[in-house]
């Protein structure tokens, strides 16, 4: 995959209590975009985890479907 394909991203998590976490996450360009996600997790740290994961997700997602618009 190309550099320019890669989604790269940064995120923030807030404890909102009992396991719950606020994660905001924003990305490079061309993927410059910014989400913010309520999760339950076990910790911080999976939390920013699976922030990055959704958010990586749903800009591969909007890539592909606007290279088969092209």
């Amino acid at each position: 995959m190309s550099d320019e394909n890669r989604v790269r991203a940064f995120c923030t998590v807030d404890d909102l209590g009992q396991r719950q976490f606020e994660v905001r996450v924003w990305g490079e360009p061309p993927f410059d975009s910014e989400r913010t996600y309520t999760l339950s997790a076990l910790d911080d740290n999976k939390a920013a985890l699976e922030g990055l994961r959704l958010f990586v997700e749903e800009m591969e997602c909007l890539r592909d479907a606007k290279m088969k618009d092209d």
